[in-house]
């Protein structure tokens, strides 16, 4: 091979490596600033101590990040996992089944009857409680023992991201919290976009059958009822849960009803009941509806499935296509 020839080749060959070096380079630091960002993420909230005011208006303090957590009803549960803070509960609510690890964690009891002994030997760091849910006796006498309560209520669908990322900040899960904050933000946005400047419709939520148990307006049920183009019947009552007898129920005369009793109710015994008020629109045109429970009631980033069912089941009505029904909103 003439020399000319071969150090043109080497001189070809050292550009080819120089080129690799730089973008191998170049591929590494872009890689390192990723990772720094995400890390940046978590530790823009590593100004010790942690401080954030809770649904009671009081001010929860941490001088670490959570990492035994103690939750106290089922959609704290699932809350705490969604906010990517699962492996750091060591106490659950009963009935906590959802997402299924829950099922594995320590049972403290429910909200009648919490087992104080048990959470205490837990050693818990932080308990998350809910705001009308759990006592306030049973809270008071946590915090009596020392024990940091962060008490929650989501009464809007809009507060589902707010505890999510207030989970993630008090446990050291921020970006992953942020990110189930940020996609459930914009699946609702996407839901309000569809079902806006709806034509209205009067609704009944039904949510226990003896004695005939509503929600006002300040429950999230009625929230999802409003996104949907629909009017909660009994908003302006004055509790948060209700009881009504059948005479409000006829004089309200809803055009549809959302029935969320439970399971082992709502194919038989809501729809028989409801054979009762012969005289509602609701029944005479068949707009008798049934969404889970755990979807509906159940303050966690699932409630978004128990709006487009309730969207969907409005959406029946104003066609009239309303069918008869009871069949589970999944």
């Amino acid at each position: 091979m003439p020399v000319h020839l071969a150090m043109l080749l080497d001189k070809i060959r050292r550009s080819i490596l120089i080129l690799l070096f730089v973008f191998s380079a170049s591929l590494w630091a872009s890689m390192r600033v990723a990772g720094a960002v995400d890390i940046a993420d978590e530790a823009s909230l590593l100004t010790f101590p942690i401080n954030l005011t809770d649904d009671r208006g009081r001010n929860t303090h941490l001088d670490h990040f959570a990492k035994r957590i103690i939750s106290l009803s089922p959609h704290i549960t699932e809350l705490v996992f969604a906010a990517g803070a699962g492996d750091k509960l060591v106490g659950v609510s009963r009935y906590s089944d959802y997402p299924a690890a829950a099922t594995a964690i320590t049972d403290v009891g429910d909200s009648s009857s919490l087992d104080l002994e048990r959470i205490i030997a837990l050693q818990p760091d932080l308990v998350i409680a809910w705001r009308s849910g759990n006592a306030s006796t049973d809270i008071e006498k946590l915090e009596k023992l020392g024990i940091t309560v962060f008490v929650t209520e989501a009464s809007r669908l809009e507060d589902v991201p707010r505890l999510l990322r207030a989970t993630g900040k008090l446990a050291g899960t921020l970006t992953r919290a942020g990110l189930a904050a940020k996609t459930y933000e914009e699946e609702l946005q996407r839901i309000k976009l569809n079902y806006g400047g709806r034509h209205k419709i009067s609704v009944f939520p039904l949510i226990w059958h003896q004695p005939l148990m509503t929600v006002n307006g300040n429950h999230v049920i009625s929230d999802i009822i409003d996104i949907c183009g629909g009017v909660n019947i009994f908003a302006s009552a004055p509790s948060l849960t209700p009881v009504i007898s059948a005479e409000n129920l006829l004089e309200a005369d809803p055009q549809a009803v959302i029935s969320s009793v439970s399971l082992e109710f709502a194919e038989t015994g809501t729809k028989r009941m409801l054979r009762g008020f012969p005289d509602l629109s609701a029944v005479r045109n068949n707009h008798l509806f049934f969404v889970h429970p755990d979807l509906l009631h159940r303050q966690t980033v699932r409630m978004l499935q128990a709006a487009k069912t309730v969207c969907a089941k409005l959406e029946s009505v104003r066609s009239g296509q309303g069918r008869n029904v009871f069949q589970q909103g999944i």
